[in-house]
């Protein structure tokens, strides 16, 4: 799933869904209807893929990498340390969380820059 704001923001093209659906554990107000989709080029480090997501308004991250992408990629996941293990285009790719000390240097950065564009408008 991919956030409709990321969609926007980024000026990505949707497209209709083939089978409109509704869900109801995405929101508190009820039920969202998934009507729309959109193709995703994205990397993480070294990785880098695309996926077909469903468009969708929420605020929790921008991109959530579910059941359908870990099953396309044959995922292995290591409960213990919270990674996903894959091989992908011949390459083998460890997708590891990153530490509460990133976490908070990586929300200062988006703070940051968040800040400096404020400033320049």
């Amino acid at each position: 799933m991919a956030s409709k704001g990321m969609v926007a923001k980024l000026n990505l093209k949707t497209t209709a869904h083939p089978k409109p659906y509704k869900l109801r554990w995405l929101s508190e107000e009820g039920e969202l209807l998934m009507d729309q989709k959109v193709l995703i080029n994205f990397s993480i480090r070294k990785y880098a893929d695309k996926i077909l997501c469903d468009a969708i308004p929420m605020k929790t991250c921008h991109i959530l990498l579910g059941r359908p992408w870990q099953f396309d990629r044959c995922t292995i996941y290591d409960g213990h340390s919270n990674n996903f293990s894959f091989v992908h285009n011949d390459s083998k790719f460890t997708l590891v969380s990153l530490t509460p000390r990133e976490v908070c240097e990586d929300r200062k950065k988006m703070r940051a820059r968040e800040k400096r564009k404020r400033k320049g408008k």
